[in-house]
């Protein structure tokens, strides 16, 4: 039932049934512990039966004012069936202007040519122009998708057609189907409605709802291709799709790590209990057998690419996603578990990752990375960064931000994230940003020396924009005399004073080796 199926003309109830709970419908929902209830809104649903009753199903609910990484599927008996629900609100109906060959809703209704004939008329035009040429692309697609850039990629449960990832053809156990091909050969996949759409439908009603330039419900393989390779995403329909979860947990080396967001993992791997995530080579596995084999047969002890620098138990790897394409894709799809706005999970090519490992007898372990354009015209130094849950609130995060800034200063440029910040992200780059500034001011302060906002950017290699942020954050600037000056509060200075005294991992720019890459414009103009 979709929610546009929903027999309440009204929004707000007291009391129903689990019959009547719809896609779309606001409720509470037991969560937590201890155990309370919390407004939620339904956003899946898949059939989970049983021989004690047939039409079990569960629900996939967001916690209203919470973060997406709460989101879950819950059991029936968790729902709040006796207090308010607000069900969906009824679906205008399509509307056409009579004697007007445009249309005001997404399609024509049966008895108005118009708009329909409109429609025809315009694909007429345009068939004998470009049937050849689709013919010609659709032939060369069908003939050799990988040499396009790109191959089959698992659809998500709402969407059974969906594109994936590409699979290099050297891939053996990770390699993925094409599209639909383990929905269409054994049917083991359960059909979730996802936001109560169908495949086909255009909710904003403009008729561009997948649709080509000849009226075409569907993507074409050439559109999809074409896709995956200028914007770098898995799925045709993210805003839908991304919404639900897919996977609930991954193994990867000896740590069982709940996942908190989307990622477009191969459709056969959809709802199992766990994945088996090598964490050396970054394939994955639906069970630790094959897992097992796999590590007897997988001979890397760390990330493969160049280490340039070690100190200690940590050393960073850098990673060519033009040479490394699998192992950089795996690490894509990773880390989407973990981060809401990721947007690259196929394109690595322009990319170069810095990975960072904590080596014991077993080798190196990962612990977390950050990707960085190998041209970038807004000075990014970092373009999407994350410390594996496991190795968090450990002061690897910070790690990481400071050994962007490293590679920034070798470099000779000042440094920026790219925008915008996950929440989490957000918060560790306020903490690096105000711990540096205000130690910097606090040493500068001794010996004298006033530094203006450009002078700290030159020194820290941050963007003058993120220091003169993190002032305004600190409530540090100050107008005085008719000029702003720095002025430090006597609580950002003992927060400073009791951060230094603190025994933390520091980026010692000795044990880096490592000179920047230039890449000829012959070089970038194929990434």
């Amino acid at each position: 039932m979709s929610a546009a199926s929903s027999p309440f003309p009204s929004t707000v109830v007291t009391g129903g049934t689990i019959g009547s709970i719809v896609i779309g419908c606001k409720l509470q929902v037991l969560h937590g512990n201890p155990a309370e209830y919390r407004k939620a809104e339904i956003l899946s649903i898949r059939p989970t039966p049983t021989p004690e009753d047939p039409t079990r199903s569960e629900y996939y609910v967001h916690y209203s004012d919470y973060n997406k990484r709460l989101d879950e599927w819950v059991v029936p008996e968790r729902l709040n069936l006796l207090g308010e629900i607000e069900y969906p609100k009824l679906k205008k109906p399509k509307t056409v202007l009579a004697g007007i060959g445009k249309e005001t809703g997404k399609g024509s209704e049966p008895g108005t040519p118009n708009g329909s004939a409109g429609r025809v008329a315009k694909n007429n035009r345009k068939s004998n122009l470009s049937k050849a040429s689709k013919a010609g692309k659709a032939g060369d697609a069908a003939a050799s998708p990988a040499a396009t850039g790109a191959a089959a990629a698992p659809g998500t449960p709402g969407t059974p057609g969906g594109a994936t990832p590409a699979a290099n053809n050297k891939r053996k156990a990770s390699a993925m189907d094409e599209p639909g091909s383990s929905q269409e050969k054994d049917g083991q996949v359960p059909t979730i409605k996802v936001n109560g759409e169908d495949e086909d439908d255009d909710e904003d009603g403009d008729g561009d709802g997948g649709q080509d330039e000849n009226g075409a419900g569907e993507y074409s393989k050439e559109r999809e291709i074409e896709k995956l390779r200028t914007s770098g995403s898995m799925t045709q329909d993210p805003h839908e799709v991304a919404r639900v979860k897919n996977l609930n947990m991954i193994q990867i080396g000896k740590h069982e790590v709940e996942t908190w967001y989307f990622s477009p993992y191969p459709v056969e791997y959809a709802h199992l209990p766990m994945i088996y995530i090598c964490e050396f080579c970054l394939s994955y596995f639906p069970a630790v057998k094959q897992l097992s084999r796999h590590r007897t047969k997988c001979s890397l002890q760390h990330p493969p690419g160049n280490e340039i620098y070690r100190k200690d138990n940590i050393s960073f790897f850098e990673i060519d996603g033009r040479k490394q394409k699998v192992y950089c894709r795996n690490l894509c799809l990773l880390s989407k578990l973990f981060l809401d706005h990721k947007a690259l999970y196929y394109d690595v090519d322009p990319f170069l990752f810095y990975v960072m490992t904590v080596r014991d007898e077993d080798g190196a372990h990962l612990i977390g990375y950050f990707s960085k354009e190998k041209e970038s015209s807004e000075q990014y130094n970092v373009a999407c960064i994350l410390t594996l849950p496991q190795y968090q609130r450990m002061g690897y995060g910070r790690l990481l931000i400071a050994f962007s800034y490293e590679l920034s200063k070798v470099e000779k440029r000042l440094g920026s994230p790219e925008k915008p910040l996950s929440d989490l992200g957000l918060l560790s780059y306020r903490a690096f940003w105000s711990e540096a500034i205000v130690s910097l001011l606090l040493e500068q302060h001794k010996t004298g020396i006033e530094l203006s906002i450009d002078d700290i950017a030159s020194r820290t290699a941050f963007q003058p924009t993120d220091v003169l942020h993190t002032l305004q954050t600190l409530n540090a600037l100050k107008y005085y005399h008719g000029q702003y000056v720095i002025v430090l509060s006597e609580t950002v200075i003992k927060n400073a004073e009791r951060a230094m005294k603190k025994a933390r991992r520091e980026i010692d720019p000795r044990a880096l080796v490592w000179k920047p890459i230039h890449f000829t414009a012959t070089q970038l103009r194929f990434l």
